[in-house]
């Protein structure tokens, strides 16, 4: 079973920029394709950004030119650079495994990490 650690989150303005990390456990994370999933109050989780085992990646049009995914396969972890943030990117954030076409996961949840923007 594939443990997930999302860090990472906080409290920043309008505005601001935030580095979101997930560490993942085992040996094959290279293989894996990945993606960051967010869920705001009263909404479903939805992915905001994915990045293929090879290393190509696509976003939500909402997030397109703000965030940035990436992964470091010697570490285990991929990452999410998250710039020019807004109030509406509140949400708990999460990553996952996933289908390579498909925002569907093959792993359990994780803790996820709080993002709040607000002044």
């Amino acid at each position: 079973q594939v443990q997930l650690v999302e860090s990472g989150g906080g409290l920043v303005q309008p505005g601001g920029s935030l580095r979101l990390s997930c560490v993942v456990s085992g040996t094959s994370f290279s293989t894996y394709h990945m993606g960051w999933y967010r869920q705001a109050p009263g909404k479903q989780r939805e992915l905001v950004a994915g990045i293929t085992s090879g290393g190509s990646t696509n976003y939500a049009d909402s997030v397109k030119g703000r965030f940035t995914i990436s992964r470091e396969n010697a570490k285990n972890t991929v990452y999410l650079q998250m710039n020019s943030l807004k109030p509406e990117d509140t949400a708990v954030y999460y990553c996952n495994r996933k289908l390579l076409t498909s925002s569907i996961v093959l792993g359990s949840w994780g803790q996820g990490t709080q993002v709040t923007v607000s002044s």
